[in-house]
């Protein structure tokens, strides 16, 4: 069995669950929800996945210059 608190014991923790921080700036308000049309739906996905290719050609790009100077490097490595 455990002991009931007395109305004069206080509990370690305070009564505000949470702290208060202060900022210099204050949030900014959310924009309005605004329900998008199928065809925005579509737009958008369209022009992430755009992305996604211009980001993984110019990670493939860099990949290939990468094994181009390995590739010399082994070169000069077995020529010796």
């Amino acid at each position: 069995m455990t002991p009931k608190k007395s109305a004069g014991q206080a509990s370690s923790r305070s009564t505000t669950a949470t702290t208060v921080l202060t900022t210099s700036a204050e949030p900014a308000a959310r924009k309005p929800w605004k329900k998008k049309t199928p065809v925005e739906v579509m737009l958008d996905q369209i022009g992430r996945l755009r992305m996604d290719v211009d980001k993984k050609e110019q990670d493939l790009k860099q990949a290939k210059r990468q094994m181009e100077k390995l590739e010399e490097a082994r070169k000069l490595l077995e020529s010796d």
